[in-house]
């Protein structure tokens, strides 16, 4: 019964973002429907989504995972970024400024300013020291990562929201990496299986910058 509960679901994006989730040629749409086992209708006008389970894959989470992902290209991911939720263990968490903020269209458009920081710099040190990828769209903020990533980032972006000093926040998730980063050495060392893998994970957020790039879309006033 419950598998036949969770054959279908509706969900609604931005009309801005249905053309990037359909993709040239239906090319993103297709890429989501062979990952996830799915059939994905998208309606370019209203920006309804229905999403349902292949007939020729009985796997019920393939439509969570489908879910997932465009919920995260709906809130402002390029398609690339969004993949990573393909990989087990990626998750994806929005969190409505509204809630904090209200329905002030100049202090949301100031904290969207903070998180987001000059050119883009906030945010770059938000995903180099979470491992997350961060998007700001609307009146939201999206985060994908891991569990323990994204409860460090959705933190700075709290302590940004009510009005803490980059700095304090910069030093907050200097701490706060040296943590993920010893949870995965410790990893590393129990399942030895993992080091190579755990090796690259962690050479990549010490030594490259991340951020906005490959068309990330930021938007200061959309939905």
């Amino acid at each position: 019964m419950a598998e036949a509960a969770m054959s279908r679901i509706y969900m609604k994006i931005p009309v801005d973002r249905t053309g990037v989730l359909i993709g040239e040629s239906g090319g993103t749409k297709g890429e989501i429907e062979k990952g996830t086992g799915t059939k994905i209708t998208v309606d370019g006008k209203s920006g309804e989504v229905v999403i349902e389970t292949g007939t020729s894959k009985g796997d019920p989470s393939g439509i969570l995972k489908a879910r997932d992902i465009i919920t995260a290209i709906g809130r402002g991911f390029s398609p690339q970024r969004a993949f990573r939720l393909f990989t087990d263990g990626q998750m994806v968490e929005v969190v409505d400024l509204k809630e904090a903020l209200g329905d002030s269209r100049n202090q949301l458009l100031r904290v969207k300013g903070r998180i987001i920081g000059e050119n883009g710099k906030t945010r770059r040190i938000i995903e180099k020291l979470t491992g997350t990828a961060v998007s700001v769209y609307g009146h939201t903020v999206s985060i994908i990562g891991e569990y323990d990533e994204i409860l460090v980032a959705k933190e700075a972006i709290a302590m940004l929201v009510k009005g803490a000093m980059h700095g304090a926040v910069y030093k907050y998730l200097n701490s706060a990496h040296l943590e993920l980063k010893k949870k995965r050495l410790s990893l590393w060392e129990k399942r030895p299986e993992l080091k190579e893998e755990l090796k690259e994970e962690v050479a990549d957020v010490d030594g490259t910058e991340g951020g906005a790039k490959g068309g990330e879309y930021e938007e200061q006033e959309g939905g």
